[in-house]
């Protein structure tokens, strides 16, 4: 094959030189990562100031997660995208307002510089789009087999203004559970291009920024309780998660989720159900029932937010009735259905 320039770079495939350490990882971090994220300062940390840690009542929030997607590339997005908003919406809901990230990358040899540099790309356009700024990372490049191709792990920090207290161990029965968007698009999207199943959909992954649309829905309904991106697992295990550390039950109505007929369609002929389907920017809130009309309002007001719906309400939970910490649902014909944690996993490889 033959080689492609990119710069100073003249491979068209990494190889294991990339990672060693010498003038052709240079080239690869100048070539590939300084054009997109800008040049490094040469120290190995990064160095932060903000005046939002100076703000007295002030907390730093920091999280971290690896994604490990396969396809690499899919409709909706990459690898690249999904590391920055999972490392920014994993901030978000926390009420925190997202600064800095650091990207490690793993890289397995004969990875195309090509696919690498979208990637790098993508994650830079992503990162301007939620106001943060990539400051820091590593690379290393592992020998064929030892990987698929490319792993990328991001680390956020943020920080949490005074005041705000989000968290699942505040949720009250009577408070009203809202979702921003139809849900179960991204496991979807994924499953059709994987191409094993012979799928044909134009559905693309539901992937995105969450950090604006938390700040607007926090400007109109500060008594917030709680906030998840619901992701692997889907709703249902986001609402367990919180159903458990809350102490109540929560009841969803089916007939106001919001899905897609070809999610649906989906699900019916695999036999799955969009409960458990994955998503890369689905936001579910609990707020108090007097702001839940505002919350709704500010999230529809908002691109991340156009599907916005309300779909139930946290529950009292009893001595072993029905609702004791657990999560059911009200189906449209009238009955109920326990929606469980899911066990086992539905679809690999999928974040």
């Amino acid at each position: 094959m033959n080689a492609i320039a990119f710069g100073v770079l003249r491979d068209s495939h990494v190889t294991l030189s990339h990672g060693g350490g010498g003038k052709a990882m240079a080239d690869l971090i100048e070539t590939v990562f300084f054009p997109a994220f800008g040049p490094g300062s040469g120290e190995d940390q990064a160095r932060l100031t903000a005046d939002a840690l100076c703000e007295p009542g002030a907390r730093l929030a920091l999280t971290t997660d690896s994604f490990v997607v396969t396809p690499l590339e899919f409709p909706g997005g990459d690898i690249g995208k999904l590391a920055v908003c999972g490392a920014v919406n994993d901030l978000a809901v926390g009420g925190a307002r997202p600064l800095w990230l650091s990207a490690a990358f793993i890289i397995e040899e004969g990875c195309e510089i090509a696919l690498l540099q979208r990637v790098v790309a993508s994650m830079a356009r992503e990162a301007a789009l939620a106001g943060v700024r990539i400051v820091t990372g590593d690379t290393k490049v592992v020998g064929r087999g030892s990987a698929d191709g490319l792993f990328v792990t991001t680390s956020g920090v943020g920080v949490i203004p005074a005041g705000r207290d989000l968290a699942a161990a505040r949720i009250r029965p009577g408070d009203v559970v809202l979702v921003n968007g139809v849900l179960g698009d991204h496991g979807a999207a994924i499953l059709a291009a994987r191409g094993d199943l012979a799928l044909s959909t134009d559905l693309v992954s539901d992937c995105q920024g969450l950090g604006h649309l938390m700040e607007a829905v926090l400007a109109v309904a500060p008594g917030t309780r709680a906030a998840r991106d619901a992701t692997r697992g889907g709703l249902a295990a986001a609402l367990n998660e919180m159903a458990l550390a809350a102490g109540c039950g929560i009841e969803i109505r089916e007939e106001a989720l919001p899905l897609r007929p070809e999610v649906r369609g989906v699900c019916e002929i695999l036999g799955l159900d969009p409960l458990y389907l994955a998503n890369e920017g689905t936001l579910v809130l609990f707020v108090p029932e007097a702001e839940a009309e505002a919350a709704l309002t500010a999230m529809r007001s908002r691109p991340e937010g156009q599907g916005a719906a309300i779909i139930g309400r946290a529950v009292a939970a009893s001595e072993g009735g029905a609702h004791t910490a657990r999560v059911q649902m009200v189906t449209s014909f009238g009955g109920c259905r326990i929606v469980d944690r899911l066990v086992g996993e539905q679809l690999p490889r999928i974040c």
